[in-house]
């Protein structure tokens, strides 16, 4: 397979395009898709990536925000650090299905959404495997935003649109999907009927991911031309009006062709995205205040401060803390900081808590990027709640669900829950001994 892949990687015309989008963009090489190189990382000139492959590369993945120099990266930057460097980002929506046709439902409905907001230089390819990654050049976005300059809102403003667009589409992706029978959904993405359902209603969005929770800063993404390590199929550059008729023949490496080229700017009128961008941020403002808070249980609305030890965690955060044992490392990280700030560990502690997590992993995550979540989480002046319990994506696909999940929204209610009785027992005992002192007295 080498052969073949260095084969490929030699000709001009897909190191053309690797370069080209390589650009004031930080590269990470992929070997095999099981380990990365240094980090950070640049392509530069032709012979850099056929000496990689000629090393074990096959693949290179490059990062959502562009650098005035990707090389001045390292672990741990500072908010202000990272914003310095950054010179813009691109919007990269990563959709993904375990049947590729619902992928290309989903990203058929986003194209038409921005399609809504007269944006008409999108950009689409072929994941490699089960989905499609939909993207706007940075060009699309206006410079300042309420007098910020929009360099720096990644990757709130990536979240918020990603969100939004979510929100969009949903009743017409469940509309598109539920055109055939629930059982026969069930069976393409081998889940359960149940895990379909959210508060007894299809959730399209347990057939469909569009992530927009792990988008961070230094987020990497396959660059267009690199090969998928899980299926041998070339993600590669599709006319954005032509996802559901894509055949994935095309993607096999003996007969890509580079026919389009992706995240193009040159013919994106500056700034035709900010209607776009505008709306989400008033929808999102809106929502947040919208929210019910008085329906929030009283433990959960107040900030904790007092920390909770381990022994009233519940067993899904238990069980992440033995180690990860097959995939989903990112997710458990997840799970595991915003769990973790919210029942009051500090950042120090939580870095331990982690480090000594990762050891225990099938395969550890790479340090800089545990860093860099864990200091993203730790900047925010509002903490952000963990996955709520019947998030299928999290706890059961995790192979970490509790028992006694449907008698909680959220792993916080239970800390909290055992960490209160807990307290009132201990505060009992004293009274109790209290009254018994003054009996004898």
């Amino acid at each position: 397979m080498q052969n073949s892949l260095l084969t490929y990687y030699s000709r001009k015309d897909i190191a053309k395009e690797l370069l080209d989008i390589s650009a004031n963009r930080e590269v990470a090489i992929s070997f095999n898709g099981e380990s990365f190189g240094k980090r950070p990382d640049t392509l530069q000139f032709e012979n850099d990536i056929t000496e990689l492959v000629k090393s074990g590369a096959t693949s290179f993945h490059i990062s959502e925000e562009h650098w005035s120099n990707p090389l001045h990266l390292r672990t741990p930057m500072t908010k202000r650090e990272l914003d310095d460097l950054r010179i813009g980002w691109d919007l990269v929506l990563d959709i993904d299905s375990k049947h590729l046709e619902y992928s290309s439902i989903a990203s058929t409905l986003i194209v038409s959404a921005l399609k809504f907001y007269n944006i008409e230089n999108i950009s689409v390819k072929f994941s490699g495997n089960h989905g499609f990654h939909i993207a706007l050049p940075y060009k699309a976005f206006p410079k300042k935003l309420n007098n910020q300059d929009t360099k720096n809102l990644f990757p709130e403003a990536l979240r918020v649109i990603a969100t939004y667009l979510k929100e969009i589409i949903k009743e017409h992706l469940s509309a598109r999907l539920l055109s055939e029978p629930l059982e026969q959904i069930s069976k393409n993405i081998s889940k359960d009927k149940k895990e379909l359902l959210k508060d007894n209603k299809f959730d399209p969005y347990s057939v469909v991911d569009i992530d927009t929770i792990l988008i961070s800063s230094r987020h990497l993404y396959r660059a267009p031309y690199c090969v998928n390590e899980k299926s041998w199929l070339v993600s590669i550059p599709i006319n954005k009006d032509s996802i559901e008729s894509f055949d994935t023949q095309k993607a096999k490496i003996e007969n890509i062709k580079v026919e389009s080229h992706y995240l193009d700017d040159t013919d994106t009128v500056q700034g035709e995205a900010s209607n776009l961008l505008i709306q989400a941020f008033d929808w999102s403002q809106k929502l947040n205040q919208k929210k019910d808070f008085l329906k929030q249980p009283k433990y959960i609305r107040e900030q904790n401060t007092q920390k909770i030890p381990e022994q009233y965690f519940p067993d899904c955060i238990k069980k992440i803390l033995q180690g990860m044992t097959s995939d989903g490392r990112k997710r458990a990280l997840f799970v595991l900081i915003t769990f973790l700030r919210k029942v009051g560990y500090n950042k120090e502690e939580i870095t331990k808590m982690i480090e000594e997590w990762n050891k225990k992993n099938y395969q550890p995550l790479k340090e800089g990027y545990i860093n860099s979540q864990v200091s993203w989480h730790t900047r925010q002046k509002e903490a952000i709640m963990p996955p709520n319990c019947d998030n299928m994506v999290y706890y059961d696909q995790l192979g970490i669900k509790c028992t006694y999940c449907h008698l909680f929204k959220n792993p916080i209610n239970y800390a909290l829950r055992m960490s209160s009785k807990q307290n009132q027992k201990q505060q009992k005992k004293k009274r109790d001994k209290l009254t018994t002192s003054r009996d004898h007295d």
